[in-house]
């Protein structure tokens, strides 16, 4: 019994002592780990925020390893987990493996402790990234927030506005978008009507940034199937004037059986939203159109009665015939009374639609803004004849007014513009004529010399910066030399508005590929956008020209080709409308 009591004793002390040595290899292996590990000082950190990463209880069966941390969500005493964890696994019949509780040893690696770590505290830290936003948002007072985001270009103002609801609200105000045309921190948009795509009229439009030379599109099913309709920026808007649709195909560009549109649709970028206006009095397709501005008391009705002359052909009234004469000229007199009755009553319908016309515009709605009309002229009709009537749209009152007629002898109207308050228009016969705005009456321009032009291609008025410029295609000799064959170029002319004498100013890089090229200007640029068809490929270029420089030298604005996809149609179908945003 004495020697089963020693030899007891000492297999006790043996087992202490191998539990001791083994207690100290764990803990030296711990904290070779920990020296080890780069994220050794985060488990301070972890313990602060109530989770424990490190190893609770490690149990095996068959030589496998569990880690038996609690990952329940609500933080406690991990030390009383641990027990209750183990009590449980003791009756499941696993055994520990690794010592006692107290060992400490960390069995989680670099990757598993840090996913464990994102999967717990994910809530915690995007709780706690609104909570800085917030402060941060309600730190910035508003009107240092709104000088911020004005300044953005338009792409990442659109971003801005989806990062919460202040945000768009301060950048949807017309005090804002005043702060921003004011300041000139808009930047020019080109934006491409009427592409052509396998057939169909395409139902997306293609728009140019041209400051980050990056093309974007944007869906536009309103006009798809239209072709053949005209485009003019105005403020913020875009606005589709006519054009034509099929009947037969649906969708493709036919012209064999037709519809002529009379309606206009206004497109905001800024919103890409889309709504209609009121239409026009005829039905248009390719209409001129021109933009200009006017003072908040213009009045279309005061400044726009019709001028053309009365033709007081002699009725048949009161029994005159050709037979029997009239010695006492009743009818003359009657006529003229008539005539005089007539003008009294349309100058009381004038009076009274300027009594009108005064009450509706208030200037209190006007102040502070500017006000902008729309001209319409030419085009062709819904038997595709040409068309010599004009209008005249004012979005205040949303209405179209047609105006004077252009004189039969002008001939087709190919291009116009607007500059210093006329609206000057260009024919097919080489002629040109002004329409004064304000006044309300066609004048004949009579220049010298008129720029010779190829006559397949159209002159292209444009004004810019306050200045009248066309642009045409001429030939020109090979330097003089014989036995060089003449090559078309296309010249940028002014026109000095004192004189009326027409002065070559600049030549375009490009050779003319295109005959429908469309050049639109803006402020002190001249946009040109060019497209044809060559070795089975449609090409584009877009080029820019600054008036404000003395030069006058063209640059290509753009290397991306975005016409590469299209048909050769759209050469003819292609419209183009430039903003500031």
């Amino acid at each position: 019994m004495y020697t089963e009591r020693l030899t007891g004793e000492a297999s006790v002390g043996r087992e202490s002592e191998i539990l001791s040595v083994s207690q100290r290899l764990v803990r030296s292996v711990s904290q070779k780990l920990k020296k080890m590990s780069p994220r050794s000082e985060g488990g301070e950190e972890d313990d602060f925020r109530g989770l424990s990463l490190k190893c609770l209880t490690l149990y095996g069966r068959g030589g496998g390893c569990k880690v038996g941390a609690d990952t329940s969500e609500e933080f406690g005493d991990p030390s009383s987990r641990r027990r209750s964890s183990s009590a449980s696994e003791e009756g499941k019949g696993y055994k520990p493996i690794c010592g006692i509780e107290e060992t400490g040893v960390d069995c989680f690696s670099y990757g598993v402790r840090e996913r464990f770590w994102k999967r717990n505290t994910r809530k915690d830290l995007e709780l706690e990234h609104s909570m800085q936003s917030s402060r941060l948002d309600a730190f910035i007072p508003d009107d240092i927030l709104e000088m911020c985001l004005v300044r953005l270009p338009l792409t990442s103002l659109m971003n801005a506005r989806l990062v919460c609801k202040k945000w768009r609200r301060l950048t949807t105000t017309s005090r804002f978008m005043q702060m921003r045309h004011e300041g000139s921190f808009q930047n020019p948009w080109l934006f491409l009507f009427g592409t052509v795509k396998d057939g169909y009229c395409s139902g997306k439009l293609h728009a140019l940034d041209v400051c980050q030379d990056q093309w974007h599109k944007i869906d536009s099913d309103i006009i798809k199937g239209r072709f053949m309709f005209s485009v003019m920026g105005m403020q913020d808007e875009i606005y589709i004037v006519g054009g034509c649709s099929s009947l037969n195909n649906l969708g493709r560009v036919d012209r064999s059986s037709f519809k002529t549109h009379k309606s206009v649709l206004v497109f905001s970028p800024l919103t890409k939203s889309w709504h209609k206006v009121a239409s026009m009095r005829y039905a248009r397709s390719m209409p001129i159109l021109g933009s200009c501005e006017v003072g908040p008391h213009f009045s279309i009705c005061q400044s726009h009665q019709y001028r053309q002359e009365r033709l007081f052909h002699r009725p048949r009234i009161g029994g005159v015939s050709d037979v029997y004469e009239d010695p006492h000229r009743f009818s003359l007199r009657r006529q003229c009374r008539n005539a005089v009755d007539e003008n009294e009553l349309s100058s009381v319908q004038n009076r009274k639609c300027h009594k009108s016309v005064r009450q509706k515009s208030d200037p209190s709605r006007t102040k502070g803004c500017k006000r902008f009309i729309m001209i319409a002229a030419g085009g062709h009709g819904s038997w595709n004849e040409s068309l010599d009537s004009v209008e005249i749209y004012d979005p205040m009152f949303n209405k179209w007014t047609e105006i004077q007629k252009l004189p039969a002898e002008f001939g087709v109207v190919c291009s116009g513009a607007v500059c210093h308050g006329v609206f000057y228009v260009y024919s097919e016969s080489d002629k040109l004529m002004g329409y004064d705005i304000e006044k309300g009456f066609w004048m004949a321009i009579q220049t010298s010399p008129f720029p010779a032009r190829v006559h397949e291609y159209y002159p292209k008025l444009v004004s810019c910066n306050g200045r009248l410029f066309m642009l045409s295609v001429s030939w020109c000799e090979g330097d003089g030399q014989i036995g060089h064959r003449n090559k078309a170029v296309r010249k940028l002319w002014e026109l000095d508005l004192l004189y009326l004498y027409w002065t070559a100013v600049s030549v375009h890089p490009d050779a003319p590929m295109d005959w429908n090229a469309a050049f639109v200007a803006d402020r002190n640029l001249i946009f040109g956008f060019e497209m044809f068809k060559i070795l089975g490929q449609v090409l584009d270029f877009s080029t820019l020209c600054d008036v404000s420089n003395m030069d006058l030298n063209w640059s290509h604005i753009t290397r991306n080709h975005m016409a590469h996809e299209l048909d050769a149609t759209s050469c003819i179908t292609k419209s183009l409308a430039i903003l500031h945003l």
